[in-house]
């Protein structure tokens, strides 16, 4: 209730109401509306606007950064306008003063946005590519976005023969065996759905009893990268790769599975145990009989759900697997090295320098990545002007609002919300790459990456990254 209308009310109850009472009141909700202000910009609402933690939607697209819906063939053009090369060098040197903090070698891009043409480098510098660690992430999530309808959903089903049944992944990466509570970030398809709807299938078929197979031949390959540290798997920090696994190998207890498949199928066959389906002990792996018909499915997020979800979180396991489904779209193996050769002709085919291209894996978990600084920018700066990828740039982090940028730039003035990145982190490496608005809201793709910082305070270095950033945010 406003003060005008409690004067009112008080005007028609004979003046009980005080003036100090009217005072008092007014000066409550001024305290309301500034404490809620301040809880919006901490994310402090997050639990009740969103469920959870906000993801990029919940912020206004920066002013003048194009958008368009996927399938739209029309791009809304994206202002060109901004600072000059001049003034974008004298920010870059400024921030990138403290070679304390960044180590010997530092690789910078900067470029403009542009609809219809090139995009227009601004600065480029440092040494050709660099260790990229989980920036390489931008990278295949455009080559997903191009390479696959961006609404396709990946399956995982059930075929029969006769009483055999075979559980054929489909490279789901979020399959999980049930929903828990709350509202997770991406839709969660659930093993125990699956099981539910084959149990009702055989009973119509008068089918009590089964053997169960699983079928994990979509994917090819390793299943850890031989460019990845040895210790990797071993030490839970990443779960083998594969085309069918229940909560990307997490175990209920910790740690990670030794066998994701096998743990995939023996939960399926307890589901179905509990649903009255006799299973016969065991299930081995193998490819699914030709003349086998589907009795049941689930499906996963659509790929464009699944892409925003591994960029905020920068989750390895989702990236790895959307990594083979790229290699699959453009006829490559689904594996490691499939994959890596599908990003590279994607990029290539979109126009995008890949010179000192080197990529080993999905993720950037591998040290044997290489990626130029322009090429991150590019993608960057291409991703919004093509209906097909113009959700990347919304779907990476906001800083001090969301993702792995939630807890910096908190300190940006009035630059913060104005960057939107994804962010790479390994020991010694340190890269951020995504766009920027100005202050006159000219959007700039860029990216700064350092990979010999191993004797520094990581949040130094970070520190110093993040000090570029709002350099180019607070460009006229």
């Amino acid at each position: 209730m406003s003060v005008h209308s409690l004067a009112h009310v008080t005007s028609q109850n004979g003046g009980r109401v005080s003036a100090r009472a009217l005072l008092v009141v007014a000066l409550v909700i001024v305290l309301v509306a500034v404490s809620v202000r301040v809880a919006w910009s901490r994310g402090s609402l997050n639990g009740l606007i969103c469920g959870g933690e906000c993801g990029p939607e919940a912020v206004a697209a920066p002013v003048g950064l194009g958008s368009a819906r996927a399938g739209d063939a029309s791009v809304r053009e994206v202002s060109a306008d901004g600072p000059g090369a001049a003034a974008v060098r004298r920010a870059v040197d400024s921030a990138l003063r403290n070679t304390d903090a960044l180590g010997p070698r530092v690789g910078v891009a900067v470029s403009r946005v542009s609809v219809g043409e090139p995009s227009d480098v601004l600065v480029e510098e440092g040494p050709a590519a660099l260790v990229p660690a989980s920036t390489t992430k931008l990278l295949t999530a455009y080559a997903a976005l191009s390479a696959i309808d961006p609404q396709q959903r990946f399956a995982t089903t059930v075929v029969r023969d006769g009483s055999r049944l075979t559980l054929v992944g489909g490279g789901d990466p979020y399959l999980v065996r049930k929903r828990g509570k709350g509202a997770p970030r991406v839709e969660r398809a659930e093993l125990s759905v699956l099981a539910a709807r084959t149990a009702t299938a055989l009973r119509r078929a008068g089918v009590e009893k089964v053997s169960l197979r699983h079928d994990t031949s979509l994917f090819s390959g390793p299943e850890a990268s031989t460019a990845w540290e040895k210790d990797y798997v071993p030490a839970g920090i990443v779960t083998r790769i594969g085309a069918l696994w229940i909560d990307e190998g997490r175990l209920s207890g910790g740690g990670r599975s030794d066998d994701p498949a096998q743990d995939a199928a023996d939960a399926f066959a307890a589901e179905l145990a509990s649903r009255g389906i006799d299973v016969a002990d065991g299930s081995e792996e193998a490819q699914a009989p030709s003349g086998a018909r589907e009795v049941a499915r689930v499906e996963s997020a659509t790929l464009a759900q699944v892409v925003e979800s591994l960029l905020v979180t920068s989750d390895n396991e989702a990236s790895e697997v959307v990594l083979r489904h790229v290699g699959l779209a453009e006829s490559e193996p689904g594996s490691f090295a499939g994959g890596a050769t599908a990003i590279e002709k994607v990029l290539a085919d979109a126009g995008v320098g890949v010179k000192g291209l080197v990529l080993t894996d999905g993720s950037g978990l591998s040290r044997k990545n290489r990626i130029a600084p322009s090429t991150l920018a590019r993608v960057v700066a291409l991703a919004p002007t093509r209906a097909r990828t113009s959700s990347l740039v919304t779907d990476i982090p906001v800083g001090g609002f969301s993702g792995t940028l939630k807890n910096r730039f908190s300190d940006a003035g009035a630059a913060r919300g104005s960057v939107r990145a994804k962010t790479g982190t390994l020991t010694g490496v340190h890269a951020i790459a995504g766009m920027v608005t100005t202050r006159s809201g000219a959007p700039l793709a860029f990216s700064v990456m350092t990979d010999a910082t191993k004797d520094i305070n990581p949040f130094v270095t970070q520190a110093a990254l993040d000090d570029l950033a709002v350099a180019l945010a607070n460009l006229p």
